[in-house]
């Protein structure tokens, strides 16, 4: 698990960090479908998990050499670091094609999720009644999710900790979209655009050397809201990595057929064919966020007509499922020249 990584790497874990963190802010895309097609799901999961007590006392102790080691801080510092930087980088490309090419991007999206499907199974070994039931039931918990109302914004402390407890499932749990669950939660625009906003009107403040924000309300309420929901989701993530560490580790065959199970459920959620249904005011006025952006409540799904614009759209499919193909392909490449 913790070998040792030359530059290339340490760049190719980092261009995966830039994908995961990509599909993590995407409604319907899940930031852990992409760790386990790229490959990585698992030492993700042991990684976080290995954040426990005896790291605290190597780390209050003065062993940071033993800690860094322990935790596999590397692997975790590097993927952080793609995750962090994508946001200013990949998925403001990603926001343009989706407000530009939306169809195009989500077949993309539901042609990789296909192919993520193949890449889990193919390797799974012999079917029994309970994987099969474990399967039908990740896959309709995935669909369930997927067809939920959305619920009002709440910005109560408590409910904003939840929601970052559940909200990183994203990163855990494949199929299930944390972005996505943060609509359902009603809160996706408080916490994942006004509160990050806030942050860097913030940064740049202090960079200014100005701090009159110090005395306005509406600014430290979300800072304040920011800094519960990234509590909510180191705690989430950290126990949620030793939930399925444990039963990756006893119950590995169970757990990834629920895992393919919601990735199954989870095509639903990112069907290419949809309408977006926008948050209105009482006048009808479409609702816009902080940065002018229209606010999402909902999604109606539909059949396609047959005609270009589809033919295209199958293409786009077909090119997710391809790109699988080759990571997977690369990945035995890989692997083989290594041994």
């Amino acid at each position: 698990m913790h070998k040792e990584r030359t530059f290339k790497d340490k760049l190719t874990l980092f261009f995966k960090g830039l994908l995961m963190g990509a599909a993590n802010k995407v409604p319907g895309v899940s930031g852990g479908t992409v760790s386990f097609v790229l490959g990585f799901y698992e030492e993700l999961i042991y990684s976080f998990q290995k954040i426990n007590l005896k790291a605290l006392k190597l780390l209050l102790n003065g062993r940071f050499n033993s800690f860094f080691k322990y935790t596999n801080s590397q692997f975790i510092l590097i993927i952080i670091s793609g995750s962090i930087f994508s946001y200013f980088t990949i998925s403001l490309i990603l926001d343009f094609f989706l407000r530009n090419y939306e169809l195009y991007v989500w077949s993309w999206f539901f042609g990789m999720i296909i192919g993520s499907i193949y890449y889990i199974g193919k390797d799974f070994g012999t079917w029994n009644t309970r994987n099969s039931i474990s399967l039908i039931i990740g896959a309709l918990i995935g669909l369930g999710i997927s067809f939920l109302t959305p619920a009002r914004e709440n910005d109560n402390l408590w409910f904003v900790f939840i929601c970052g407890i559940i909200g990183v499932s994203g990163m855990t749990l494949p199929g299930l979209s944390g972005s996505f669950i943060l609509i359902l939660l009603g809160n996706y625009v408080l916490l994942l655009v006004d509160s990050v906003n806030a942050l860097y009107d913030t940064i740049f403040d202090l960079f200014s050397g100005d701090f009159s924000f110090l005395s306005n309300n509406e600014r430290l309420r979300m800072l304040k809201v920011l800094m519960v929901f990234t509590l909510g989701s180191f705690i989430g993530l950290v126990t949620f990595s030793h939930i399925l560490g444990y039963v990756l580790k006893h119950y590995k065959h169970l757990t990834l057929s629920m895992l393919m199970g919601f990735i199954i459920g989870s095509l639903g959620v990112v069907w290419p064919w949809k309408k977006t249904i926008y948050k209105t005011h009482e006048s009808g006025e479409i609702l816009l966020d902080s940065t002018g952006e229209k606010v999402i409540e909902n999604f109606h799904r539909f059949l396609p007509d047959l005609n270009l614009e589809t033919y295209s759209a199958i293409g786009f499919i077909l090119f997710g499922i391809l790109i699988v193909l080759a990571l997977e392909w690369y990945g035995q490449k890989t692997r083989k020249i290594s041994e």
